[in-house]
């Protein structure tokens, strides 16, 4: 069975965002949930200390790895959390992510959260990820 994906915005903003307010999934066989990832090399070492850009896109790759580690994509996301400690420069360097998840066809729900610290003080984002095939 083919997975069914309708978004659902009672209001305009979230679209022009680039994230839906919900998505309703049917049919679908399989769900992944993704641990948060951050900028970790594969050694597990945190990389980029004070390059929030950089870590935003680390994250991703290693977000995007294990989703391909299950046969899945970002188009794949039907949500996700961003926590970041400094809210501000993390909006200062969103089109990393919005341009990603944009090419991947990718609007998940989200909700980002600033948050004092992260498991390892170097790091400044974090993403959370739920996926559906």
């Amino acid at each position: 069975m083919a997975v069914e994906r309708t978004a659902v915005n009672p209001w305009p903003w979230s679209v022009e965002l680039g994230y839906n307010q919900g998505e309703i999934v049917s049919g679908h066989t399989r769900t992944l949930y993704v641990s948060g990832q951050t900028a970790m090399d594969g050694d597990g070492k945190p990389q980029h200390a004070g390059d929030m850009a950089a870590q935003v896109a680390l994250s991703l790759d290693n977000l995007e790895a294990v989703l391909g580690e299950a046969g899945m994509t970002l188009a794949n996301l039907v949500r996700l959390t961003v926590y970041t400690t400094d809210v501000d420069r993390l909006f200062e360097h969103y089109g990393v992510l919005a341009a990603r998840l944009g090419a991947a066809g990718a609007a998940p729900s989200t909700t980002m959260l600033g948050v004092v610290r992260l498991a390892i003080p170097d790091l400044l984002v974090e993403l959370e990820g739920t996926a559906v095939a």
